[in-house]
């Protein structure tokens, strides 16, 4: 376990203007991000031209604001008196995480900000209509520009000797991450989650999948996974919960959390696992300290960290026997007798069962990685050169033959099923594995730290879990990075091992393979 450092109250000067000036530029980041929240749940169509030139604005502005050579020169004064003080002292790291900011957003121009926020805004309302209509070439030339876009920003920052251009835009979701790093965890992950698959599809005993095959009113679980998401703690006075075609989680600060999910008529579990999932990240985000919004110790610590959350309360809560005693009976609160044939064995196994489909936020935990690692490859090659954006459906669908041998059926389920790409996320994906596994890791010491915390779920007790994750992980904002983190809460650096033992412990007994 940790505990967070004192703070040093910013009482100087050079804090003082400092921090204002940054905040000034976030005020503007932040209306933005509701101006993109707004887009993706409630906008109508006929609002897409004007809502790309907005948020081009807004980025221009945040952009240019952040970047002044007054900012500079505050962080030149800021650095002279945290010298003095301990390197995890909230001003120390504050000053710290905006010098590296400031230091790479100095190299991007603000004409390549805008072109950047403007083509993510158009090119994700072609993407809403291209995945509608399952038709990949009305997405191409956004997906083409995208790209081209993104090579700019990544030769604008540069990246280490014998790296890539993956590297450059990785670092923004998870700082000093390498292709070199993610390819060095993925390649024995895969043999191990390759040999798991193969234990599981050679197995006589197959779990019940009744659950998921369940036809139910859209609008009763949309009651049941709002009921799920107050459950485990996520705080609807500073959130809400809308639709969208691809569930995500953003909002402006701490204390107005925007999370999305998607529902469809039979299983349930997917808006309920899309859902929990998105908590995750919801209370990571109101668990910030408000008064550092904007600033670097208001801010999570990278994307793999915040994946972290999401993951485990989809999967080490959302999927467990000890959840499901608890929902079980109140079931029948939002779906009246259409449940009352199933066994809390039928729920458990049907939040389980492994079945290799084409859908990652769809997908079970044993496959879930390998959509990761495909869509991981595709971005380098798309970045390097060494595939067309044309060659994009037929590449990837080879792909989901190789490492999960499905046949993808159509654009749709294929290349056309995540949002990442028509926002310019090129480097995010890789985060969702390295939060899996710290997740995984993360969970294991919470479970020795709180004694009975499983037997708590099933009497509806996630508070202490949820406890446990303010002060362990939320209150630390930007103070450490992923695997200082991960070896100051566990006592060991970031490991497949926790993740692995995790699903072995599960899904052997599961399918009759201990």
């Amino acid at each position: 376990m940790t505990s967070a450092t004192a703070s040093t109250p910013a009482t100087h000067s050079a804090f003082t203007h400092l921090f204002a000036g940054v905040q000034e530029a976030y005020l503007l980041n932040s209306t933005a991000s509701i101006l993109g929240w707004d887009q993706e749940t409630m906008m109508p169509n006929g609002g897409a031209e004007l809502r790309s030139r907005q948020l081009s604005q807004l980025a221009r502005l945040g952009h240019e604001s952040f970047t002044s050579p007054k900012i500079g020169e505050l962080i030149a004064a800021a650095q002279d008196v945290v010298h003095s003080m301990p390197a995890d002292c909230a001003d120390a790291v504050n000053v710290r995480e905006i010098s590296r900011d400031y230091h790479k957003a100095t190299k991007l121009p603000s004409s390549l900000i805008a072109e950047l926020a403007q083509t993510a805004s158009q090119a994700q309302h072609a993407w809403v209509e291209a995945r509608r209509e399952s038709n990949f070439k009305k997405f191409q030339p956004w997906l083409e520009k995208t790209v081209q876009l993104n090579i700019q920003k990544a030769q604008c920052l540069g990246w280490p000797k014998g790296g890539e251009a993956w590297d450059a835009l990785a670092d923004y979701y998870e700082p000093a991450l390498t292709a070199a790093d993610v390819t060095r965890v993925f390649e024995p992950l895969r043999a191990r989650l390759q040999k798991l698959l193969d234990r599981i599809r050679g197995a006589s005993k197959q779990p019940s999948n009744a659950f998921n095959e369940l036809a139910l009113p859209i609008e009763a679980q949309e009651k049941f996974v709002r009921h799920m998401a107050k459950s485990i703690g996520f705080d609807f006075s500073c959130g809400r919960l809308d639709r969208s075609a691809h569930p995500f989680c953003g909002g402006s600060h701490c204390r107005d959390v925007r999370m999305t999910t998607r529902y469809a008529p039979t299983c349930v579990f997917d808006a309920l696992g899309s859902t929990m999932h998105e908590s995750g990240h919801g209370m990571y985000e109101q668990g910030l300290d408000f008064a550092q919004a904007g600033l670097p110790m208001g801010t999570a610590a990278g994307l793999s960290v915040h994946e972290s959350q999401s993951r485990m309360w989809e999967n080490q809560v959302g999927r467990s026997m000890p959840f499901w005693k608890w929902a079980r009976p109140q079931l029948g609160a939002f779906f009246e007798d259409a449940c009352d044939h199933l066994t809390l064995e039928h729920l458990y196994q049907a939040a389980n069962v492994v079945e290799p489909g084409f859908i990652r936020v769809e997908s079970d935990e044993a496959t879930y990685n390998m959509h990761v690692m495909i869509r991981f490859q595709l971005e380098r090659d798309m970045l390097n050169g060494n595939m067309p954006i044309a060659e994009l459906p037929a590449v990837w669908n080879k792909m989901y033959k190789d490492y999960l041998g499905v046949s993808v059926p159509d654009d749709r389920r294929g290349c056309l099923q995540d949002v990442h790409w028509s926002m310019g996320a090129i480097g995010y994906f890789p985060t969702y594995t390295l939060g899996t596994l710290l997740a995984a890791q993360l969970f294991e010491r919470a479970r020795k730290d709180i004694p009975g915390l499983e037997d708590g779920f099933t009497r509806g007790e996630f508070a202490p879990l949820l406890s446990w994750l303010r002060a362990n992980v939320h209150c630390h904002g930007r103070r450490y990075r992923l695997d200082e983190l991960c070896r100051k809460i566990t006592g060991a650096p970031l490991s497949a091992d926790p993740m692995m033992r995790h699903l072995e412990a599960k899904l052997l007994p599961l399918y009759g393979l201990e």
